[in-house]
């Protein structure tokens, strides 16, 4: 990701993580809960949901989380949480 690509996503990623964590809370999910359920480590969900830190991620990652959620990745991407 270029720099300026990175900048202009910034916003973006904050509020997608940001939306993931808030999924995870309401159905009552620790972070090592769903990081096991989509097969990543604790501390890169973490990342993603850090409101201070911008932490990219791929789209199958994306994928994973929203299906550990019971969700469909448009609905954390238009945050459309249920």
């Amino acid at each position: 990701m270029s720099k300026n690509s990175g900048f202009a996503n910034r916003d973006r990623l904050i509020e997608l993580g940001i939306t993931i964590a808030f999924a995870r809370k309401l159905r009552g999910m620790s972070q090592e809960q769903l990081a096991e359920k989509a097969g990543i480590s604790r501390s890169h969900l973490s990342a993603i949901e850090a409101p201070n830190l911008v932490r990219a991620f791929s789209v199958d990652i994306l994928f994973s989380i929203a299906d550990a959620l019971n969700l469909k990745a448009s609905d954390l991407l238009e945050n459309r949480i249920r």
